[in-house]
């Protein structure tokens, strides 16, 4: 098993992430088992942020590092909350809170299509000049209300047409087969595998 560091405290999005890469010889650890503190997310793009936290994570314990920059951006607010999706309440930003402000930033749009971006970044070691990028979209749009106990995020209000559900209502392996954050797994899977046999 290859040992990789995931910059990330969050045991929800390694659960997600350990189902999509089982039976792949990658074996991810939390950065908080390291007891890291969180990378400075200074970019201006998910590419950038994730970046940053994988060679802050790969610096941090002489391990490979795979990170994930992952959120919401809404047509109708220019692409908001975006990079900002974790902490679009503000500095104590919790799920609840968030999903309240993009409700009330909605309440008067009908246009409600949105996007789930997923940017992983995949470095060897801290300064790694060929990092393996990769990118999962998934398009759906904003409820008025929240539907379903799974996931985490804005995953309640996020409707799937042809599902006719709530990211919150698909099964967790049904979800981890469609969503962005399993398209962009899927996609490092192959170029990981790729760049090991090469």
């Amino acid at each position: 098993m290859s040992r990789v560091v995931l910059a990330s405290g969050n045991r929800g999005k390694l659960n997600e992430m350990q189902q999509v890469l089982a039976n792949t010889g990658l074996e991810l650890l939390l950065q908080t088992d390291f007891d890291i503190v969180d990378a400075e997310e200074t970019g201006l793009s998910f590419v950038e942020n994730a970046l940053i936290k994988a060679r802050h994570a790969s610096h941090e314990t002489g391990l490979p590092a795979l990170a994930d920059d992952s959120g919401l951006c809404v047509d109708v607010l220019g692409g908001q909350p975006g990079i900002y999706s974790a902490r679009y309440s503000g500095e104590q930003a919790t799920d609840a809170k968030n999903n309240v402000k993009l409700l009330h930033a909605l309440q008067h749009c009908d246009d409600r299509r949105a996007t789930f971006v997923c940017v992983l970044a995949y470095v060897r070691y801290a300064e790694d000049p060929l990092p393996l990028i990769c990118q999962g979209l998934w398009r759906g749009e904003i409820l008025r209300e929240a539907r379903g106990e799974n996931g985490f995020g804005y995953d309640p209000l996020f409707y799937l047409a042809n599902f006719d559900c709530t990211s919150a209502q698909l099964p967790p392996d049904m979800k981890n087969r469609n969503s962005h954050r399993g398209r962009a797994l899927r996609a490092f899977v192959e170029q990981w595998r790729s760049s090991i046999s090469s």
